[in-house]
């Protein structure tokens, strides 16, 4: 007789929901082929996003009544906490925004299908998995379902030789990295014994059958956190281990990028977190200097190495391996193992960050979705002059999002980073707070040049422009003719307004979401 392990479905309904999602738009589509069209698959991916995100509140509501605010379930592997449920919603949150601007990109392209959105859900279940995993063994399998889904996705665009290439080198560096990651699991399974997060922790002072222990015969161990670094460097697209982040970000379709940069990123971080401040705080000595290099070097390289480029896709990717450093620099403070007040400040600045940077990038790239145009590949810093002129609205909002992911006052933005910094200070790391503070001021000038091409060249515009683009309706009028303009698909529009709001959200009222991250960031520091 087997036994099985009894599954507390109450505390499980995001993950079930974001699978059975997939299953069942594929199941649907294929015996309704009218359903595989005219925005259907876009609206019940959304809406399977708002269904799963819907749960969240009720598990929250449940958290008091459970032993240190926290569940187990599924036989030990995976994790509920207030932690694991604002990660939750931040990627419930990026495949809402992300399936709301597909719809008109896969329209656009003559590529109008139900796939994409399958392997949508698919990919944020993988990420559900990855960020609420309890065992290493389970990371491993959330990892791979959150990446197979996205490789394959980067390589859709069939039209497009770039897409494909993306696609595969995606695949080939991800499968190396994972391969590294699964050795780094066996390593610490040989150092330890476990392979579940709680007992890897509870075993590091502990003596073996062989008269050994992981934190005094630490050469098995150390190596162990090396491979592991290597294996979420990758995912979170961290420096050194960054080079497939602007080729893939170039290559792949727009809206997909965006979830890349933002679901899988997030999934990336929460894993990343959970891991080493959780399961390996009590050797952060260990680890900490090595993430603190990481983090000054993806911020302050990132940052530079974007401003030197001429395409806006290439610009936003290594925008985000400095945006990688600084939750890098978050992680470092959250596994201080000196100071309580700091592990809880690193906590709170890497939640805050993940939700402000997964609304930033999400409307950055709804923005470059439509301003790519036809083939998506009009993505040169060149063709984005005069934006303003041809399409005011839609500039306005890009504006938004780069004076945001620049950290100007009143953006989500700022708080993001002024919280990394405030941590990366409280915790004495004042070379680290100052190399972001660096990092940031080379940041806005790559933002800034992007809104002088987009604003103050826009006397180079034609003066007529039939194809020009409103929110409101208004005609587009000439000098000569009044055109017809070319509408933002509606969908589009509101996850732009979404992002628009939720980014002056944030960096007006930035408390109003203290509850639940203070209640996430004393899960992260009490794991």
């Amino acid at each position: 007789m087997v036994l099985m392990p009894s599954v507390e479905w109450s505390l499980l309904w995001p993950v079930v929901v974001m699978s059975l999602g997939g299953v069942l738009l594929v199941t649907l589509t294929s015996l309704v082929p009218a359903a595989r069209h005219r925005g259907i698959p876009a609206g019940f991916t959304a809406a399977t996003a708002v269904i799963a995100f819907a749960f969240l509140p009720s598990m929250w509501n449940r958290l008091d009544d459970l032993p240190g605010g926290r569940a187990t379930i599924v036989a030990g592997a995976l994790s509920v906490d207030g932690f694991t449920i604002f990660v939750a919603g931040v990627i419930c949150l990026s495949v809402f925004l992300v399936a709301l601007v597909l719809d008109d990109y896969l329209r656009r392209e003559g590529l109008d299908g139900p796939e994409w959105y399958v392997l949508l859900m698919l990919s944020a279940a993988g990420a559900l998995i990855l960020s609420s995993a309890e065992d290493l063994i389970v990371t491993f399998l959330g990892l791979e379902i959150m990446s197979i889904a996205v490789y394959v996705l980067a390589a859709l665009h069939l039209r497009r030789v770039e897409s494909q290439e993306a696609g595969f080198k995606y695949f080939v560096l991800g499968a190396l990295s994972s391969a590294i990651f699964l050795y780094g699991i066996a390593l610490l399974y040989g150092a330890t014994g476990s392979t579940s997060l709680a007992q890897i922790g509870g075993a590091m002072s502990i003596t073996n059958d062989r008269g050994l222990t992981a934190t005094q015969d630490s050469s098995l161990l150390l190596i162990a956190i090396a491979f592991l670094l290597v294996g979420f460097g990758f995912k979170v697209s961290a420096v050194p281990f960054q080079v497939w982040t602007p080729d893939v970000y170039e290559g792949s379709p727009s809206p997909i990028v965006g979830f890349m940069a933002s679901a899988v990123k997030v999934a990336g971080f929460a894993a990343l977190a959970r891991v080493f401040v959780g399961a390996l705080g009590s050797v952060a000595a260990d680890w900490r200097p090595v993430v603190g290099a990481m983090a000054v070097v993806s911020v302050v390289l990132g940052a530079l190495a974007a401003v030197v480029q001429t395409n806006v896709k290439r610009m936003l990717a290594f925008s985000s391996i400095s945006h990688a450093g600084f939750m890098l620099i978050a992680v470092h403070a959250a596994g201080d193992p000196k100071s309580g007040e700091t592990s809880l400040l690193g906590g709170q600045a890497l939640l805050f960050y993940m939700l402000a940077y997964t609304i930033l990038i999400s409307g950055s790239f709804a923005v470059v979705t439509i301003a790519g145009g036809s083939g998506d590949a009009d993505h040169s810093l060149e063709s984005y002059r005069g934006l303003a002129h041809r399409r005011p609205l839609l500039a306005s909002a890009l504006v938004v999002f780069l004076l945001g992911q620049a950290g100007v006052p009143f953006t989500a933005g700022f708080f993001a980073k002024f919280r990394v910094i405030v941590a990366a200070v409280r915790g004495g790391q004042y070379f680290i707070a100052s190399a972001a503070m660096v990092g940031a001021v080379i940041g806005a000038f790559l933002y800034l040049r992007i809104i002088v091409a987009v604003f103050m060249d826009a006397e180079t515009a034609d003066d007529v422009d039939p194809d020009r683009e409103t929110l409101d309706g208004d005609e587009a009028v000439a000098s000569t003719t009044v055109s017809t303009p070319r509408r933002i698909a509606p969908a589009t529009a509101v996850a732009i307004g979404l992002a628009v709001a939720g980014t002056v959200l944030l960096g007006v009222y930035p408390d109003v979401i203290r509850t639940v991250l203070t209640g996430g960031a004393e899960a992260l520091a009490g794991l």
